[in-house]
Formats: C-alpha cells, structure tokens, sequence
C-alpha cells in the first residue's frame, strides 16, 4: 500500500466543495421560504377548494385518477417491480459491503432493537384496516363488468380463491413496499451518514444535479416530498377515522357515522398527533409504539387461538409458495391483461398500493435510514426487506385466514350483494369471538395509537423539508403540516361521500395523483444513488488494488515467468497514474508464487 494513502479503516467520502457549500447554506437555521411557500400555499387552496366545492373537487380528483390510470399505470407497476431489483441487486453486488457510515463504525443500535423500530413503522394502520378486509375482498369478489374480479382471477368461495386472495395480499403487502422505502432510506442513510449531507430528498441527487441540488431543482424535488407525505398521511388518518368510526358503530356508541362524526374524529386524531410532535418527549411517544406492539401481538394472539389455529398454520408455507408462484404474472397486470375490468381493478387495488406506498417513502425512508446508520448496505435491505415482509405474512394468515374461514362457516361477514364493507370488516369477524366488547375498543385503540406514533413523525419530516433539513424544525412548522395534514384527510373524505358514497374513493383518488411525480423523482433517485456508489472509496480502492495488481502480475510474468512475488513497500512519489510503472509499488522477488 502507497505510504500516502488514506487508511481504509477510517476513511470516508470526503464531500465536494459544491456539497459543502451547498451543506453549509442547508444547515443554516430558519425556514426555506420558498419550499415553504409554495407548499403551504398550494395545501391551503386544496382546503379552500374542498370547503368552497366539493363537488367540483371530487370530480377533478376522480378525472385524474383514472388520467394517471390510463396515462401512467404502466408505469406505476414497471417501477415498483424495478425497485425490488434495484435493491436485491445492490445487496447480491459489491456494493453490499458499503456501510452507511465510516468504514470502521459500528451499527448505532443492536439489531433486536433495530428489527423492533422497523416493525412499527410504514404499516400499522393499513395492517389493522386490510387485515381481514382484504384478503377476504378477494375471496368472495365476483368476475364480471367494470368493479368486479378480473377474469384471471378463480371463482369465488373456492379453495383457489383462498390461495389468490392470500398471494395476492401478499403482494401488495411484502416486497414491493419495502423495497420502494428501502430506495429512499438508503439514498437517505448513505448520503447523510457516509457523504455527511443534509436530511434532505435533493441531497440525495448531487450525483446528477450538482451545485444544482441545492437551487430551484432541488427544491423543486423536496416540494413533491412534501406534497407526498402530507396526502399519504391524510389517506393513512382517513382509513383511521374510517374504522374508528365503525367501532363506535358496533359498540353501539352512535347510531351511525357521517360526514361530521369522521370530521370529529379526525379533528381529535390530529391533536393528539400534533400535541405528540411538538412535546418533544420521545421517551413518551417511545412508550406509546412500545404500547402499541404489546397490543398488537396480543390481539394477534387471541385471533390466532380463538380462530382457526391449525388453518392459519397451513396458510404460512402454502401463502408463501402461491405468492412466489404467482409473482411474475402479478408484477406484469396492466390494462393490457384484461381491458377495463383489470384497470377498474388495478385502479383500486394494486396501482393504489404502489401510489399509497410511494407517498410515504419521504416519512419512512427517513425513518428506516435514520435507525440504520452503520449497517452495510447488504444488512440494511435484507432487514427492511425480510423482517416487515414476514410480520405482514404472519399477520395476514392469522386474520386473513380467520376472515375466510369464518366466511365460509356463516357467510356473515360481508354485507348486501356479498360485498365487504372494509370499515367493518374486522369487527364482524370479532363478533363471532369471546369478549367482543373488549377487542373492539382495543381495535379502536390501536388505530389510534398507531396513527398518532407514526403521524407526528411525518409532521415533523414536513417540518425538516421545509427548514433546509433542520433535524429539531420549528414547532410553529410542525404545527401547520399536522393540522394540514388533518384538513386534507377530512376533504378526502368528505368529497368521497358527495361523489359516490364510497369513503375509500376519495382518499384513492387524491393519493394515486400526487404520488405520480413523486414516483418519478423516485426513478431518478436510483440513478443517482448508483451513481454515488461508484464513487465510494470502498469500491474505488477496490477498483485501483485490482487495476494495481493486475498490472503487477502481467509485468512479472513478462519478466520472470512464473517465478516472482509481490511485495507492498513504501515509495516517495506521488504519481499513481502512470500504472505501467511497477517499481513503485511492487518489488519483485526470485519466489514462486
């Protein structure tokens, strides 16, 4: 090894002097005004919008869904299956082996308490909403026109149609949405704690905009992020609102639930999130997940024995090999598979995941990467790949599975027609189980906790993209994107109800438009993040010690045949270019190798 070269036990990428400028004009203190600006203004005229016409909003949010359907549904599919690669490769690659951190750190936390983080993060409300919904949906689901099954799908109330429902879940709900966090978060992990650049989406694409990052493009880019998050966390505390009404439906608490009743409670789920953000005490939000965790395993328990224990057993091997068997064609469904039934249906189901999924990367990869510092690569997507993928298995067979099978014993959990009604869909299976009283109000409970944990926190990342990636953003900031947030997701709602009394279409329609730009920043982001990877001192050791010895070997063999040996000694010169000259690096030897 050259006398003058770094120690690569210590050495790290050294920012450029556009990234340190660059850096230096991010960390300054204050709000950015113009990310700031422009998406304050443009959320507050959403909210106006919906106040003054609804209508007029709703029938502009359905129009452009089914543009974004029509236009870029091929694309929404084409780039999550993408992402899975993208990160399968990185970690199989050389790449693997690049911490996120200094070459001799250490991961921050140990990996119990790094796998524990993780489970509670991205998932928990929608896992409480689709567990039994779902998978059942797709069970009972009838082939015909335009809102009904696609014509690939088997026939309903059959044992094939459990193991579609099941694969099919499965898919929306394990590798996919990992490995689309998974781009952010180590785009994220790596330039913040390997680069040392801010916490900030156009950060990451310094590789491809330059000093550029930091001017009107960057910005540009963390504005869609912010736009992202907030209509990502106004559908998550819409399906909250939605099933915690249903709740007080069942227990009898109200006779039923409207409009204002979903305002209500979205108005006091946004207090508790924004008083949580702004207290400043983590040790209590801690307290909640771990709350939170405790009850979830609990209620998954009792489901487990009070349900069909040996069903949801046989459904863990037997889900796994119908997923992985099915995954080619589910990964390819376009319009082009089935006409406008299969787009009715990817326009609810699949499509929307990947959109709803996206929409969150900002909060989550954030999250992930934050947890991660010190992982390789390798380690970084095997965890939030594997770990999450076979909670949402574990958590899918025992509910999912309960759902079918109560279904098939009294055929009660759907409503008229044998549609299932998604709000109500896990407190009808609960009713058929002991101490149904008390599990309802744990649902309840649940939801709320898990939405005012993870809610606060997007606040809060809103708060950082609009304050230059300010770790601690101002509480006034946090404030306005929390109560944002709340507005947005009662105007979902609320325009849903005029439109077509499906509460669910509101919050799809809004998602699968605003997430489209973002998806796109998302493409370019794995560019850029392979574009960094190149560059890494790791590798570029790697490359110059390969290059290096390769030299070394070929003029020994010209010199001595095959009798020679390669000796590391110090030498003066600094030339490391001209790599025919061999005397400076390498001594030859009468040894054969």
């Amino acid at each position: 090894m050259r006398a003058d070269q770094q120690d690569p036990s210590t050495s790290v990428a050294e920012p450029s002097e556009d990234e340190t400028a660059g850096d230096a004009m991010r960390a300054s203190s204050g709000i950015d005004w113009l990310v700031f600006g422009v998406t304050a203004v443009a959320s507050l005229a959403f909210i106006a919008w919906g106040v003054i016409d609804k209508q007029s909003l709703g029938a502009h949010a359905a129009d452009g869904r089914n543009w974004v359907i029509d236009n870029g549904g091929w694309m929404f599919v084409l780039l999550a299956s993408m992402f899975v690669i993208f990160v399968l490769w990185l970690a199989a690659s050389r790449y693997g082996k690049i911490p996120l951190g200094r070459d001799d750190e250490k991961p921050e936390f140990r990996t119990s308490s790094w796998i524990a983080m993780m489970f509670s993060a991205g998932m928990g409300i929608g896992l409480m909403f689709w567990g039994v919904a779902e998978p059942l949906t797709y069970y009972v689901m009838e082939k015909g026109p335009v809102g009904g099954a696609p014509a690939s799908f088997p026939d309903p109330n059959t044992n094939e149609a459990m193991h579609n429902a099941m694969a099919t879940t499965l898919f929306h709900w394990t590798l996919h949405p990992w490995a689309i966090y998974a781009v952010v978060g180590l785009a994220i992990a790596y330039g913040t704690f390997r680069k040392g650049r801010p916490q900030l989406i156009s950060a990451a694409f310094r590789p491809i905009l330059g000093r550029h990052a930091d001017g009107p493009g960057g910005r540009a880019i963390d504005m869609m992020a912010i736009f992202a998050t907030l209509f990502g966390s106004a559908a998550s505390l819409g399906f909250g609102a939605l099933q915690i009404g249903a709740g007080m439906e069942v227990n009898g608490w109200v006779d039923a639930v409207g409009k204002g009743s979903l305002v209500l409670i979205i108005t006091v789920l946004t207090l508790a999130f924004v008083l949580s953000a702004v207290s400043g005490v983590e040790r209590g939000i801690q307290w909640l997940s771990n709350i939170n965790m405790v009850l979830a395993l609990f209620l998954a328990t009792f489901v487990f024995i009070a349900g069909p224990t040996l069903l949801m057993l046989n459904l863990l091997p037997t889900s796994v090999g119908d997923f992985a068997g099915q995954l080619p064609e589910m990964a390819s469904r376009t319009d082009a598979s089935g006409g406008g039934v299969m787009a009715s249906w990817l326009s609810s189901w699949t499509i929307f995941y990947w959109a709803w999924w996206i929409s969150w990367t900002p909060f989550v990869g954030m999250f992930i990467a934050r947890i991660s510092r010190g992982r390789t690569i390798r380690q970084f997507v095997t965890g939030v790949l594997l770990v999450p993928s076979l909670v949402s298995l574990v958590w899918f067979a025992i509910f999912g599975g309960a759902g079918i099978h109560q279904q098939g014993e009294s055929g009660d959990l759907t409503e008229s027609e044998g549609v299932v009604n998604s709000n109500f869909a896990l407190f009808h299976l609960l009713d058929h189980y002991p101490i149904q009283s008390i599990t309802t109000v744990l649902v309840m409970l649940l939801v709320g906790i898990f939405f005012v944990s993870g809610a606060d926190a997007a606040s809060i990342v809103m708060g950082t993209l609009s304050e230059r990636g300010s770790i601690e953003p101002n509480k006034l900031t946090v404030i306005f994107w929390g109560a944002a947030t709340g507005a947005v997701a009662a105007i979902m709602l609320v325009i849903a109800n005029l439109e077509t009394g499906d509460a669910l279409t509101g919050l799809q329609n809004l998602t699968t438009v605003v997430a489209l730009p973002f998806a796109l920043v998302m493409g370019a982001l794995c560019v850029s993040l392979y574009k960094d990877l190149r560059s890494d001192p790791i590798i570029l050791r790697e490359d110059k010690g390969t290059l290096l010895v390769e030299d070394a070997v070929e003029t020994g063999l010209e010199k001595h045949g095959d009798d020679f040996g390669l000796v590391v000694e110090p030498v003066e010169s600094n030339d490391t270019d001209k790599s025919s000259s061999n005397g400076d690096r390498v001594s030859e030897s009468a040894e054969r190798i």
